[in-house]
């Protein structure tokens, strides 16, 4: 079982930059991919990015490639999401994730934290 717990939202000017952390808790966390997504209001969830469970594979959606980087601290049992150059656009619930194999389907996560909000202002 990994429990999951989001931290670091908030509200940010465009531009700005937010780093998002992902606290596990669980053994199963250093063996498994991590990913992030994010819901804005109206739409659907959406892949943001996913890192494998040793880090040496990173995968980004196109909207948030260049800007955003996905780490993963295993004897931390921390995962994180670092935004820069945020944009309105990037305004959303941010949930992070846990899945054996690295994937961009939410569909192939077995663990979800809660969700931190972002805003970004224009």
């Amino acid at each position: 079982q990994v429990e999951l717990v989001e931290s670091g939202g908030g509200l940010v000017q465009a531009g700005g930059s937010l780093r998002l952390s992902c606290t596990a808790s669980g053994w199963q966390f250093r063996t498994n991919a991590m990913g992030w997504f994010r819901q804005a209001p109206g739409k659907e969830r959406a892949f943001v990015a996913v890192i494998s469970w040793t880090g040496a594979t990173t995968t980004y959606a196109d909207s948030v490639k260049g800007r955003f980087t996905i780490s993963k601290d295993n004897p931390k049992n921390t995962g994180y999401l670092q935004m820069n150059n945020l944009k309105p656009e990037d305004t959303a619930v941010y949930y992070c994730a846990s899945t054996r194999m690295a994937s961009a389907d939410e569909n192939e996560y077995d663990y979800w934290g809660q969700g931190t909000q972002v805003t970004v202002s224009s």
